[in-house]
C-alpha cells in the first residue's frame, strides 16, 4: 500500500475517531465534579446518581435513533451533528444557572456521545480494508481512553488553580475547545464507499476506494453484491436471519457495562474517598488509572488483528474478575486500602485489553451493510441502557457497602467468560461480506 493511501486511511479514521475522544472526556470528567455538585446543589445519593446518569439517558436515546440519520445522510454527515451537540453541551454545563439546566445540558451531551458511539465505528469499518479494520476501528476506543485520561488530567490541573465554586464549571466546559476542532475537521473527510454504494453513487464510491489503495474492481463488486444496490429495499433488523448477530450485539454491549467500568470511571474519586484518600490524592490516582487505561488499550490495538477478538475477551474476563473480587475484599474487610489503586489498575488494564478494545470493533463487524447502522444502534443501546441503570444506582448501593457492587461485577465477568467461550465467533481479518456469509446471513 502506498504511503498516500495509508495517510488517507489513517487521517479519515482519526478524524472520525475524535468523536471517541469527546465521548471519553465527557463521560469521565464528571468524576472530578461529584463532590462539588453535591455541595452546590445539596444532592442526596439518589440525586447524585440522577445527575451522573442524566447524560446517559440522552446517550441511550441517541444510540437507539442515530442509525436513522446514519443510514439516510451517511455516518460522516451525521457525525457533524454530534460535534455540534458536544459544543452546546460543554458551554451549557459551564454556564448552567441551576441544577435542572445542568441536567438538560448533560442530556444534550449524552445525545452526542450515543450518536458518536454508533456512527464513528460504522464510518471507519466501512472505509477500512479487512486487514486494517481492527486497528483502525480500534482508534475509536483509543480515542475514548485518551479522552478519559485527558478528563482526569484536566480535572487535576484545574483543581490546582483553587477556583473554588467555579471549579466544576471549568471542568465541564473546557471540552468545548476539542469539540469545535472535531466539527471543523469533519469537513475534510469523504463519505464511506459502502454508504455511497447503498445510495447508488457508484462513481463516487470508486474514487474513495481508489484513495484507500484497495483492489477497486474486486472490492466494489463485493460491496455491490452485498448491498444489492440495483434494487435495494429497506430491511428490518428484527428478523430471523439476523438473530445471531442481534444476540452477539446485545450481550457484548451488556457485558461491557456489567464489568462496572463506567460506574468506576464516573465515581472514581468517590471510590478513593470512601477508602480514605484525600481529594487531591484521589485526582492524582485517577490520572494514574487513566494512563493505565491508555497503555493497555494501545497494547490491545497492536494485537487485535493478530491475536483476534475472542482471545482478548477471554483473557480480559479472567483479569477483570480477579481484580473486582480484590476490590470487593478491600471494602468488605476495611483493610489493605493501600492495595486499592493496584486492584483498580489491574481491572482497568484487563478491561482495556479486552472489552474496551473489542466492543466497538465487534459491533461494527457483525451486521451486513443494509442493517449495520441499525445493528450498531442496538448493541450500543444495550450498552448505554445498562450503563445508565448501573450508574444511577451505584451511589445508593455503595452507600451501604462499597463491596457489594464490585462482587456483583466480578460474578458477571465469570459469566461473560463462559458465554464468549461458547458462542462468540472470531472475526479477525475477515471481510465484512465474507463474515456475513459465515454468520448464516443470506
Amino acid at each position: 500500500m502506498k504511503l498516500s493511501h495509508k495517510f488517507f486511511l489513517v487521517k479519515s479514521s482519526v478524524v472520525a475517531a475524535l468523536g471517541g475522544l469527546l465521548f471519553g472526556f465527557d463521560t469521565a470528567v464528571i468524576a472530578g465534579t461529584t463532590h462539588s455538585l453535591v455541595e452546590t446543589y445539596q444532592l442526596t445519593a439518589a440525586a447524585l446518581g440522577f445527575t451522573v446518569s442524566s447524560a446517559l439517558w440522552g446517550t441511550v436515546l441517541s444510540s437507539m435513533l442515530s442509525g436513522i440519520p446514519g443510514e439516510k445522510f451517511g455516518a460522516r454527515d451525521a457525525l457533524r451533528i454530534t460535534a455540534l451537540l458536544y459544543v452546546i453541551s460543554a458551554i451549557g454545563c459551564a454556564i448552567s444557572w441551576n441544577w435542572w439546566a445542568l441536567i438538560f445540558f448533560r442530556f444534550i451531551g449524552g445525545l452526542g456521545i450515543g450518536a458518536s458511539s454508533v456512527l464513528g465505528p460504522i464510518y471507519i469499518a466501512e472505509l477500512a480494508p479487512a486487514r486494517w479494520r481492527g486497528r483502525l476501528v480500534g482508534l475509536f476506543q483509543t480515542n475514548i481512553v485518551i479522552g478519559i485520561l485527558l478528563a482526569y488530567f484536566s480535572n487535576f490541573l484545574i483543581g490546582l488553580q483553587h477556583l473554588g465554586a467555579l471549579e466544576w464549571r471549568w471542568q465541564l466546559g473546557v471540552s468545548a475547545i476539542p469539540a469545535l476542532a472535531f466539527l471543523v475537521m469533519l469537513f475534510g473527510i469523504p463519505r464511506s464507499p459502502r454508504w455511497l454504494v447503498l445510495k447508488g453513487h457508484i462513481d463516487e464510491a470508486r474514487k474513495v476506494l481508489e484513495m484507500t489503495g484497495a483492489n477497486v474492481k474486486e472490492e466494489l463488486e463485493q460491496i455491490v453484491a452485498s448491498v444489492g444496490v440495483e434494487n435495494q429495499k429497506y430491511e428490518p433488523l428484527f428478523s430471523k436471519k439476523y438473530l445471531r448477530p442481534i444476540l452477539l450485539a446485545v450481550t457484548i454491549g451488556m457485558f461491557n457495562q456489567l464489568s462496572g467500568i463506567n460506574a468506576i470511571l464516573y465515581y472514581l474519586n468517590d471510590i478513593f474517598a470512601q477508602a480514605g484518600f484525600t481529594s487531591m490524592s484521589a485526582s492524582l490516582q485517577a490520572v494514574i488509572i487513566g494512563a493505565t487505561n491508555l497503555l493497555f488499550t494501545l497494547i490491545a490495538m497492536s494485537m487485535i488483528d493478530k491475536v483476534g477478538r475472542k482471545p482478548l475477551l477471554l483473557l480480559g474476563g479472567i483479569g477483570m474478575a480477579a481484580s473486582l473480587f480484590g476490590i470487593a475484599t478491600i471494602f468488605f474487610t476495611h483493610t489493605h486500602a493501600n492495595m486499592l489503586l493496584w486492584c483498580l489498575m489491574g481491572f482497568i488494564a484487563s478491561f482495556a485489553f479486552s472489552q474496551g478494545a473489542v466492543v466497538w470493533v465487534y459491533l461494527a463487524e457483525i451486521f451486513p451493510t443494509p442493517v449495520r447502522a441499525q445493528g450498531q444502534s442496538l448493541g450500543s443501546s444495550a450498552h448505554w441502557i445498562m450503563n445508565a441503570i448501573i450508574s444511577s444506582i451505584f451511589p445508593i448501593v455503595a452507600q451501604s457497602s462499597g463491596a457489594y457492587p464490585f462482587a456483583l461485577f466480578g460474578v458477571m465477568m465469570i459469566v461473560m467468560f463462559f458465554v464468549v467461550l461458547a458462542f462468540y465467533p472470531e472475526t479477525k481479518q475477515v471481510s465484512l461480506e465474507k463474515l456475513q456469509a459465515s454468520l448464516g446471513i443470506s
